[in-house]
Order: C-alpha cells, then structure tokens, then sequence
C-alpha cells in the first residue's frame, strides 16, 4: 500500500455529510408484514359486519365458481381458508371519491360514527380512511373529518396496529408537507407519540409525477413527508383521465400507467416506502363474472412480476382472484427461491450467481409468501429469523 493515512482520512471527511444524507434517506425495506390488498369502501356503506359481509360474499362466489380460477387443489384451499378467516386484509374507510360532497354536518357524523365502529369492531390487520384532498375546494373538509374520525376512535380504544390514512390527488408537493405537519399537530392534540400517524400519498395526478418545472414530483413527494410515507398508491382512472386518456382504453396496463409506476418504484426505492397498484372497476359480476376474474387474475399476477404487491379491491367478488393470484405466484416461485437462497447461504456453485442484493430479495420474497398464507413456515428449510436476517442485509 502506497497511500497515507490521510488520503483515507480525507476521503471518509469529504463523504460523511452525504453518507449521512444517504443512510436517512435509503434505510431499506422496512420490516413486517405488509397487505397484498386495500380494500376501499364508502364510508356510507361501511358498518359493524362488512368484513364478514364480503367474507361470505367471497365465499359464496367462490364455491359457486372457483372453477374457473383454474388453480390447484393446494392453492383453492388456501384460498378457502383465506376467506374465512382473513378475507380483508387492509380497509380502507373512504371519504373522498367513494364517499362524494354531502352536507358538513351529515360527515361530521359519518366520521364521528365510522370512528366508533373501527374501534369497536376491527377485523383486519391494517385499517384507515382516505380523507379529502388538500387541494383549496377540500382542504378543511379532509382534515376535519380526520380530526373528528381521530377522536371518535381513540374515545373508545386505542389506535389500532397497521393503521395509515390515505392522502388523495397530490397537485402540489407542498400539499404532502403540510399533511405531514396537520398529523404531527393531531398526535399532539390526541397524546400520541411522534410518528404513530402515517400516510399513504395517492400518485393520481400528472403533478404528482411531474412537476411544473420538469422535476420528478414523485421522488420530491417521499422527502416531503419527513418519514411519515408509508407508501406511493398508483391511482388507475383520475390519473388516465387527467392524462386525457379516452375512457375505453383506462387500464393499469396502459403504456402512460407503466412509465408512471417506474416512476414511482425509482423514486421509492431504499426508501422503506411500499408501493400498491391500482384497481380495475370490471367488477366479476353476473354474466361478466368469468371475463372479469380472467382479467383481475391475470393483471394482479402482472402487478407481482413488476414488483407491486399489493393492489386495491373495490368488490367482494374480487377477492377471490386477489388471493389465487397471489398464491400461485409465491407457490410457484418458492422451490427456486428456496434452492437460490440455500445455494448462496451455503456458498455452493449453481446454475445462478446471486449477489447479496439478490439474496436479499429472495428472502423478502418467502417472507411475503409466508405472511399473506400462500407458504408454511414448515416448507422451508429457513426460519422466519434467518429470513429476516437476509431480509435485512444482516448476512
């Protein structure tokens, strides 16, 4: 070695505001489970039984029809079992388009009442409700109906696990700043710790991907949150539209939805922020029950391949290509996944040179599986400890 200690020295003093400015700003995937679904519903609509309700309307389709979901007899039953034990996984309570303008005074009450039961009834691992934008014409609306839904709730209970709020129609950056801000005044108001109130920014809007000046919105958006983002939701029909897309040809596989969610998945990248798909609004209804569950079946699976795992539901029927698709995909990909991680674990040459990124991936990968029930822990020659230390880059 030729070089003095200096130039070391120099080097780690030069960088160490950006390793700094990097280690906050890319901690990686966050750990814990996450929903491979949300599922929105007015607020109007919402009450004490829904989540049973969809569960057995679910389950009636399903038996009725499961046929046509073209699965195996492992993953029907999966399937099965999902739906009667767990068929919502995320729930949403909707006060924005689902919910429309009524009179103040009929919100005011949808929020004190929608607050109550969420605190008495719960049901699904992860809960919230998308208020209103922060847009002029609904800024005081949205953050009054998250005020009095707020206390509503915590009158009777205490914050339930998994839960996020749902900010909608992102024009502006600063829309996101200031909603970081509205919440940590609300856990002041309400006596939460800091950072208990996250939220989750719609990308519906061509702002929200581009702004003004040319600059990549998106990736602004996640900094604007000051670590209150918990994830980016790719929002099909507002942001076809205002794209001027004619109604017809609307999809989460349109060309236009494509540059937009790699967008999103550059910008969310390290970050820790989790990335959801869109919906499709061909509910699996009637006579249009097959076409409707062929394409949900295979637009989800399209989702997992491009790396979104989780999507939104608007329909009971929906739920049952949710789960198929999901666990076909774990199901299949597990034996390699397996076989990959064991390989680089143990050091052994393969068919395929993994590099520790990729490694990391896998693990991930069986994690998810193992947490939506398409895997058993008992199929895997690893533990959930040992997959979580890969997980997490601590191999």
């Amino acid at each position: 070695m030729r070089l003095p200690e200096d130039v070391y020295a120099a080097a780690d003093a030069r960088l160490a505001e950006a390793d700094a400015r990097v280690a906050a700003a890319y901690p990686g995937e966050r750990p814990g489970r996450r929903p491979v679904h949300t599922v929105y519903v007015p607020a109007s609509q919402y009450k004490t039984r829904l989540v049973a309700d969809w569960g057995k309307q679910a389950m009636r389709v399903f038996i009725e029809h499961g046929d046509l979901l073209g699965v195996d007899a492992d993953v029907y039953e999966r399937v099965r079992a999902k739906l009667l034990t767990e068929p919502i996984e995320d729930l949403r309570i909707d006060f924005e388009d689902g919910y429309g303008r009524v009179p103040d005074d009929v919100e005011d009450a949808a929020a004190r009442a929608a607050g109550q039961t969420l605190a008495t009834t719960g049901g699904t691992p992860f809960c919230g409700i998308r208020f209103k934008s922060f847009e002029a014409a609904t800024r005081r609306r949205g953050i009054r109906t998250l005020d009095l839904f707020l206390g509503s709730l915590l009158d009777n209970g205490p914050l339930p696990p998994g839960f996020v709020v749902t900010l909608p129609k992102v024009t502006a950056v600063d829309q996101v700043a200031v909603a970081a801000e509205v919440l940590a005044h609300l856990e002041s108001a309400y006596e939460l710790a800091s950072g208990t109130l996250r939220f989750e920014v719609q990308i519906e809007t061509s702002q929200s991907i581009v702004d003004l000046d040319g600059t990549l919105s998106v990736a602004r958006i996640v900094q604007a949150a000051a670590g209150r983002c918990s994830g980016l939701h790719y929002g099909t029909y507002d942001y076809s539209a205002g794209l001027g897309i004619a109604a017809a040809y609307q999809s989460m596989e349109h060309p236009a939805a494509d540059l937009a969610k790699g967008l999103m998945q550059v910008a969310a990248a390290g970050t820790g922020v989790r990335l959801s798909d869109g919906s499709t609004n061909k509910l699996p209804i009637g006579d249009a029950l097959p076409a409707a569950w062929a394409e949900h079946l295979r637009l989800v699976r399209r989702s997992l391949e491009r790396g979104f795992y989780q999507g939104w539901d608007l329909h009971p029927h929906q739920l049952p290509t949710r789960f198929a698709a999901t666990y076909t995909f774990y199901r299949s990909g597990f034996p390699e996944a397996v076989e990959r991680l064991r390989a680089y674990a143990e050091k052994t040459a393969g068919g395929v040179l993994d590099e520790p990124a990729t490694a990391q991936a896998l693990a991930v990968y069986l994690l998810r599986g193992l947490d939506c029930g398409a895997l058993d822990e008992g199929e895997l020659p690893f533990g959930r400890a040992e997959l979580e230390k890969y997980a997490l880059r601590l191999a």
